[in-house]
This record gives C-alpha cells, sequence and structure tokens, in this order.
C-alpha cells in the first residue's frame, strides 16, 4: 500500500550510482570474440566500450579480467585496455571468475556492493561468477550487449539462469543514463554526451547533427 505522506522525489536505491557500483569486464579476448555466435561481434565490441567509457566519464571503480591470456585466448581487448591505460589486468586458469583469490579481493577492495557484469561467454564466464557473486550477497547487474555466447540459445538460456538467480539485465545505455539520470549534472554532461555520440549509433549521430546543425545545446 502507497502511504501519499510518505512519497517523495528521491530516486530508489536500486538505482546504480557512481558512488555504489563498480564494473566488471571479463574475457573480453580474441579467442573469446573467434567463439561468439550469438550476435553480431562488432555490435558487442561497440557495447564494451561504451559501457568502458561510461565507467570512466564516472569515476565508477572497473575490474578487468583474462583467463590463459598467453597460452589460449589471446590478450584483453586493446580497445578496452585503452580506456584504463593505468589499470591492472588479473589473468586466471579458472572459468568462474568468483573462484580466483586475486579477482574476488579485486572486487573486494572497491567497496562496492552492487557489480555490473559484462563479458565473453555468457554462459560460462558470466553466468558463473555472477551466480557466486549473488550467493555471497552481491547485487548483480548483467550488461547483455556487452556479452556474448557461442550460439544465440546459450547467451539468451544463461541471461535467464542468471535472472532466475536475482541478477538484472541491463544495456549499456541504460547503464549510462542511469548514472547521469538528470540533465543539470553539468559536470558528467559533456563526457555522456561524448559516448553517446562515439558509440550510441545512429541516435550519437543524430546528436552530431543537432549540435552542428541547431546549436551547441540542442542535444541531450
Amino acid at each position: 500500500m502507497v502511504d501519499i505522506a510518505d512519497v517523495t522525489a528521491s530516486p530508489s536505491p536500486d538505482l546504480l550510482t557512481p558512488d555504489n557500483c563498480t564494473v566488471l569486464f571479463i574475457d573480453h579476448q580474441p579467442q573469446m570474440f573467434f567463439g561468439t555466435g550469438s550476435g553480431d561481434r562488432t555490435a558487442i565490441i561497440n557495447s564494451t566500450l561504451g559501457l568502458a567509457k561510461a565507467a570512466r566519464a564516472f569515476d565508477v571503480p572497473v575490474v578487468l579480467s583474462t583467463v590463459a591470456a598467453e597460452s589460449f585466448s589471446g590478450p584483453i581487448m586493446p580497445q578496452l585496455a585503452a580506456v584504463f591505460p593505468e589499470q591492472k589486468i588479473i589473468d586466471r586458469t579458472t572459468m568462474n571468475a568468483w573462484e580466483d583469490f586475486a579477482f574476488v579481493e579485486a572486487v573486494k577492495a572497491t567497496g562496492r556492493k552492487k557489480l555490473v557484469i559484462a563479458g565473453l561467454w555468457t554462459e560460462v564466464c558470466v553466468v558463473l561468477p555472477v551466480l557466486s557473486a549473488i550467493a555471497q550477497g552481491y547485487e548483480v547487474y548483467v550488461v547483455t550487449d556487452a556479452s556474448g555466447g557461442v550460439s544465440p540459445q546459450a547467451h539468451e538460456h544463461a541471461i535467464q539462469r542468471m535472472v532466475q538467480g536475482g541478477a538484472v539485465p541491463v544495456t549499456w545505455v541504460q547503464v549510462l543514463l542511469e548514472l547521469q539520470r538528470d540533465w543539470a549534472r553539468t559536470e558528467t554532461y559533456a563526457a555522456v554526451g561524448d559516448v553517446v555520440k562515439e558509440h550510441g549509433g545512429a541516435y550519437g549521430l543524430g546528436m552530431v547533427y543537432a549540435q552542428a546543425v541547431i546549436g551547441a545545446h540542442a542535444a541531450g
């Protein structure tokens, strides 16, 4: 029941903010992309970079991790590493990142209780740490368009399994705009606009057009 006297213009504590979440990138590596067949791989790369730049724009802590980088899967996407040039990349042998001590310690060090996770493949290296983190009390948001599986069925069934386990499916644009939430927040307004123009597809081009033809404050 709603008590009208208690209704205020305030956000839900369920929403992501720059102060309550961290973003985990798991196994965005060449060999993993080679086996990804759930969607367009170029689109997944674009979404991953959009998510990375969203985290950077709001100074959200990130954890970057690879699996068997030197022996099998290759290095992390160079475009992703370039967004965080000072960030240490945690390489693992475990398919489940949550069974790697260094990875879990890095997550704990952020002090955040909401985890935003993207990775390859959805049905293995995403679903396993997602369910493991939820079991230990974390709130987990899975960025579905910055993740991919070996087939559409594998990707979708993994998302269903994670949702049933308590995870929340989101997209990278959703994360970006949820972190901004108010266009009056001028300290991040320009950075958000830049990310949208770079990775927001036709909408981003629409911002470029509007600002060029109508004026600098025409889009937002």
